[in-house]
């Protein structure tokens, strides 16, 4: 959650060994649940949590399925 986009272009790049283009963020914010039990109403919320969205130099590619 503290990653900023330097941050996560250089762990991508040192994790797969390619090289990034671009790095675009997001923050998904919890959300409020609740729920009906026999005695009472019990409420929560939802983690929040950071989204990344990694853009790669062209020919480049990160295959997971290749170690299957």
């Amino acid at each position: 959650m503290d990653a900023n986009k330097v941050e996560i272009a250089k762990a991508v790049e040192k994790m797969y060994g390619v090289t990034v283009s671009d790095v675009n963020t997001m923050r998904q914010i919890g959300k409020k649940k609740s729920r009906m039990t026999k005695t009472k109403v019990s409420t929560g919320k939802t983690q929040t949590f950071k989204k990344a969205i990694v853009s790669l130099q062209e020919g480049d590619l990160i295959d997971f399925y290749a170690e299957m």
